[in-house]
């Protein structure tokens, strides 16, 4: 069925899966299922209470919360009453969030508790700096989903359901009118871009961008009906809230994760069929994984490097798209219950496939994985493509590529190597940035990515770097960073990576340790450190990280390996400005903070 609006999908899906699982969240310690026809009636009564506090059809209305059941059904009952939603991430600074609320026009916000609370009071109070000049926030009404309301202009998620409870009976009529109203072409929702080269832009996505994404996504086959999708990435970022769209389009039922630090804990509880993620959790437990691996006796390492050998040869047939010889199935039968099979219990037990996107992901890792009998498929996309361009299949895939694109969408490599685009799923443009919108999108209508990338002759997309970060050195070669630092991080114990060396001689890296790899290193090495901020400079720790280093050296020609690195005693972090909301490193803000050290390698 062609939907005109992501309303009309959401409550026709309901009606028909109505008493089957929507999501399951923990609250008080306990596992608790909703219902399809239950988010349907919470999606009716809070898009009614919203017409009652005066929301008008266009308004925009912000949702600034973790994500949980509620973010998901203020977001659709945002639409169903005709509004504009505008996500903005939960771990967002004050003046982060009043920067997006100024900028989007957002007078109305879905607040998740206090704390979030707060930060909007202190953009009110302190402002910010918003296209240079120093602005203060204007809020007509704070919708409070967990808590009690400070002042007037503050209500409860509770109370705004029971008012539209009651009087749901009586905006039937209006509801469906401003449904029936919105088409594919209306604007759905402004979702702000990361920031990784500047201010946030507010990008314009339609009902028909949503929509066209689903329809060409939902064919893949990425998730079945009444499948289990784990979801703890932040629903601001637009690759989170298409795979919650996507889950809703397809039927399954998704499990909310309570917090990123019970995520081995939740998993193993709930056993979801399929797990989207960005690169940097999987980085982590494969490095978890090899760090084990490198701390067992000689015996166990033996046995675990035979049995990925053997996953490798099993995996490189599935690649090939050939049988596996008999002798080698055999081998993996004994090697996945000797060895894969306790990784994936660590999954859940029953984990499909995993799903990569928001950054590119190193091969290594996704080949481990498959010999492991876990796929990992990754695409590619960004907040202005709403947000997918291509992705691999599960029956069609290559590691090192994001697949090929999705129906309806045209690539093409342009003079320069950068990436263009086009297709139903591209957005309008940024949201009062008139200018910005000019520079990304062209005459002839092609989006302008930023990526440079090449296309191979069965269509798969390889994506080399950031236009922006390409390193050239001053002999004249040229670096793709990001390539450089994926191998670092596939280390087990480096944590994350900066390649620095445009203009120079050579390239250097700022590297910080993963700390609790790190302390486990310790012990086994007895080294005495009373703090653990220092033990990322303790002689022994440097020698690890630069046996590691060399590792990736002998992978690279001699141009782009790393001929001196420094270590940092902290791991970047959102808080102290190195790290976007969705974990992607701000290259600018570190090579500006880390100077000194930059140039004394240079020295």
């Amino acid at each position: 069925m062609a939907y005109r609006n992501l309303a009309e999908m959401f409550f026709d899906r309901a009606a028909i899966c109505a008493g089957k699982p929507r999501y399951t969240v923990k609250r008080d310690g306990a596992w608790r299922q909703a219902t399809w026809e239950e988010a349907a009636t919470a999606v009716r009564e809070t898009a009614a209470g919203l017409v009652e506090l005066g929301i008008t059809p266009g308004q925009k209305v912000a949702i600034l919360a973790s994500t949980r059941p509620e973010w998901m059904e203020a977001d659709l009952a945002v639409y169903a009453c005709a509004g504009v939603s505008v996500p903005i991430y939960q771990s967002n600074l004050p003046h982060e969030c009043g920067y997006i609320l100024a900028n989007s026009e957002s007078r109305v916000c879905f607040v998740e508790n206090v704390k979030q609370l707060e930060k909007i009071r202190t953009a009110q109070r302190e402002g910010f700096e918003l296209d240079g000049m120093r602005c203060s926030v204007e809020m007509e009404r704070m919708i409070l989903m967990d808590g009690d309301p400070d002042a007037d202009d503050v209500v409860t998620l509770r109370d705004v359901r029971a008012r539209g409870r009651v009087g749901l009976e009586r905006l039937e009529e209006t509801l469906a009118a401003r449904m029936a109203g919105l088409g594919r072409d209306d604007l759905a929702t402004i979702v702000y871009t990361s920031g990784t080269t500047g201010p946030p832009k507010g990008v314009m996505q339609t009902h028909g961008n949503h929509l066209a994404s689903l329809e060409a996504v939902g064919a893949i086959g990425l998730a079945r009906a009444g499948e289990i999708d784990f979801l703890f990435l932040p629903l601001a970022h637009s690759f989170a809230r298409m795979l919650e769209y996507y889950g809703l389009w397809v039927g399954t039922t998704t499990a909310f994760a309570s917090s990123i630090d019970a995520l081995a804990q939740e998993i193993a509880e709930v056993r979801p069929h399929v797990i989207p993620s960005v690169p940097r959790i999987f980085e982590k437990i494969y490095a978890r994984i090899m760090s084990t691996r490198k701390s067992s006796g000689a015996v166990k390492q033996a046995l675990f490097d035979w049995a990925v050998g053997v996953g490798r040869e099993r995996s490189l047939a599935e690649q090939e798209r050939r049988p596996v010889p008999i002798l080698v199935w055999a081998q993996a039968v004994a090697a996945d219950f000797l060895v894969f099979s306790r990784i994936r219990q660590v999954l859940g037990g029953r984990v499909r496939l995993m799903v990569s996107g928001g950054a590119p992901l190193a091969r290594e890792i996704m080949e481990f994985f498959h010999a492991a009998g876990i796929l990992i498929l990754e695409g590619y996309g960004l907040t202005e493509t709403t947000p997918t361009l291509t992705v691999n299949r599960p029956d069609h895939f290559k590691f090192g590529t994001v697949g090929p694109a999705i129906d309806g969408v045209t690539l093409k490599i342009a003079g320069d190597g950068e990436i263009l685009a086009k297709g139903p799923n591209i957005a309008q443009g940024y949201y009062q940035r008139p200018e910005a919108t000019v520079e990304s999108w062209d005459r002839d209508g092609w989006f302008h990515t930023g990526d440079i990338g090449e296309i191979d002759a069965d269509g798969f997309l390889r994506i080399t770097d950031r236009k922006k970060d390409l390193i050239k050195t001053s002999g004249g070669k040229y670096v793709a960073p990001q390539n450089i630092e994926n191998l670092l991080k596939t280390q087990p114990h480096i944590s994350q990576a900066v390649v620095i060396g445009d203009n120079r001689k050579y390239c250097v890296a700022l590297v910080t340790v993963d700390l609790d790899e790190v302390e486990r290193f310790a012990r086994t090495q007895q080294l005495e450190v009373e703090d653990r901020g220092a033990l990322a400079q303790h002689p022994k720790i440097v020698e690890l990280i630069e046996a590691e280093v060399q590792t990736v050296n002998q992978q690279l020609a001699s141009y782009e390996s790393i001929k001196y690195f420094r270590i940092l005693e902290r791991d970047f972090a959102q808080e102290t400005g190195e790290l976007t909301p969705s974990l992607k490193v701000k290259r600018k803000v570190v090579t500006e903070r880390f100077r000194d050290l930059i140039d004394e390698m240079y020295g």
